[in-house]
């Protein structure tokens, strides 16, 4: 009898687990939301989760097959995680702006024992918005302004390093060269380090920059599959092998300035300010005075300097060496740039400068493009936390709920954008933009938890360019890839194949 009841339980137990998964997997179906055809364990993103596909290129995927449908919206699941996908820019308006309420947070990992998940893009409700406010005033026009010549005086090295290239064989590794120059000028304006990673490579800043941002695939899997709550209770941390490198560089440098009163125009020295004044000013001064109370915590500083060099080193790096491959590819373009930013250091006496700078549209509009093709965030992530009604039907979006919307996928919707593979700076002419909706066109995102550093990297990204093109003219070469991939391992968009190009000057 014991053996039967054994046997009975053995071959009752596949069959409810088969149950138990097809109920969850109707999830979306039961309440009257198109899906597609999950697959137990990996639901609709097996690609994704085992390493084939990058996560931007799994939800483009999913845009386009929602949107072959003629749909608005759909559902799918992360292995059993059901996710909503909005396709309706509507939709996405009011999820992003209007509703904005329902969809504050990102649902990303974060935990106050992890200390660099403590920043603006991860932390959540309250805390984020406080610390919003805190920070916006960094980003303003002024303070990029203040920040200019420290930007700039990176672009110094260019012609000595280029020529080297040149001497050599001709040939630039654009991805490495982009990544270091931008690892210089972070690592400059955040933590007020020079990396001279463009003379050395392999300097400190350079390789945890790149641990941080080809983080395992097993810690991203853990992020998208498994509760917050489990990761907090077992002590997962993110960043954990690269945490006491940046905790010891913010320590070290928050001591020196202190002690030796050094005042630098850029990013921490800001930090410093609302730290020990709360308040912002441009009289250099980063001490308290009278009755004055500070508005960051030292581990806030931190978190808020790593996601600054993170975000801006590689964002900015992928889109410089995007724009170069396809300027590379497209002379006239290149060439048209190249006059605008001659025509430009004439103007201000063969000096590049901030007014200049802003002065030069169209190399502006090649950077947008290079956004719209190649958007370094592909998808931006919400999470329900407010139960939503979707307008005009009685669907419930329930708190909790993840939410995903497709950047790339939108960029490269035709209904947007006609013939999308395309590059056409043109796009972005005053004329072109009236004709879009609002929201379809998101690199940075929209709403109240748009990037708040979006000026700056665009200004880091325009800097860079004017300092590759003034002097010299990029081309394909026998190792330039016809057609790119992107690695799958990232969740940002980033080139599998290393972009070189023939470079020689004019």
């Amino acid at each position: 009898m014991d053996c039967v009841w054994l046997i009975t339980c053995i071959c009752a137990f596949p069959l409810l687990i088969l149950l138990i998964s097809k109920w969850y997997y109707s999830y979306w179906k039961r309440r009257g939301v198109v899906q597609l055809d999950p697959e137990f364990l990996f639901g609709d993103m097996r690609d994704m989760l085992t390493g084939k596909v990058s996560t931007g290129g799994a939800y483009r995927n999913i845009y386009s097959t929602f949107k072959s449908k003629n749909l608005k919206y759909g559902g799918i699941y992360l292995a059993f995680n059901p996710v909503f996908i909005p396709l309706d820019l509507q939709l996405i308006k009011d999820i992003m702006l209007k509703s904005f309420i329902h969809f504050q947070d990102r649902g990303n990992n974060n935990n106050e024992s992890d200390i660099l998940t403590q920043n603006l893009f991860r932390i959540e409700g309250e805390h984020w918005k406080q610390l919003r406010n805190k920070l916006s005033p960094t980003f303003t026009s002024s303070r990029m302004k203040m920040m200019f010549e420290t930007l700039n005086e990176k672009t110094y090295q260019f012609k000595s390093i280029i020529d080297r290239y040149i001497e050599t064989d001709g040939k630039i590794n654009m991805t490495d060269f982009s990544g270091r120059f931008t690892t210089d000028v972070i690592g400059s304006c955040a933590f007020g380090i020079e990396c001279d990673s463009l003379a050395n490579p392999d300097c400190d800043f350079r390789v945890y920059g790149k641990k941080v941002n080809t983080p395992s695939r097993l810690k991203q899997w853990m992020e998208n599959v498994f509760p917050r709550k489990l990761l907090a209770y077992t002590g997962f941390k993110m960043f954990g092998d690269v945490e006491d490198f940046y905790v010891n560089i913010v320590s070290k440098t928050i001591e020196h300035r202190e002690k030796n009163q050094v005042f630098r125009k850029d990013f921490m020295h800001l930090l410093l300010q609302l730290r020990n004044r709360g308040v912002l000013s441009d009289d250099g001064k980063f001490t308290k005075e009278n009755n004055e109370t500070g508005i960051l915590r030292d581990d806030e500083i931190v978190a808020q300097c790593f996601i600054f060099f993170v975000a801006g080193f590689d964002t900015s790096s992928v889109t410089m060496t995007m724009a170069l491959y396809e300027v590379a590819k497209n002379i006239p373009i290149q060439d048209k740039m190249r006059n605008e930013i001659q025509q430009v250091l004439k103007k201000y006496d063969g000096k590049l400068t901030y007014e200049g700078a802003k002065e030069m549209e169209f190399v502006e509009k090649v950077i947008l493009e290079t956004l719209r093709k190649y958007p370094v965030v592909p998808s931006i992530p919400r999470v329900c936390t407010k139960n939503y009604i979707i307008p005009g039907t009685n669907i419930k979006i329930e708190k909790g709920t993840k939410v995903e919307i497709s950047v790339w996928g939108i960029h490269m919707d035709p209904e947007y954008y006609p013939d999308p593979e395309l590059f056409d700076p043109e796009r972005f002419s005053n004329e072109e933009k009236a004709k879009r909706p609002d929201f379809a066109y998101m690199p940075f995102g929209e709403g109240p938890r748009i990037c708040i550093g979006s000026r700056f990297g665009m200004l880091q990204t325009k800097i860079g360019l004017a300092g590759l093109l003034k002097d010299y003219k990029y081309t394909f070469c026998k190792d330039t890839p016809e057609n790119l991939s992107f690695k799958p391992s990232l969740i940002l968009l980033h080139p599998k194949e290393e972009i070189i190009l023939n470079v020689e000057k004019i």
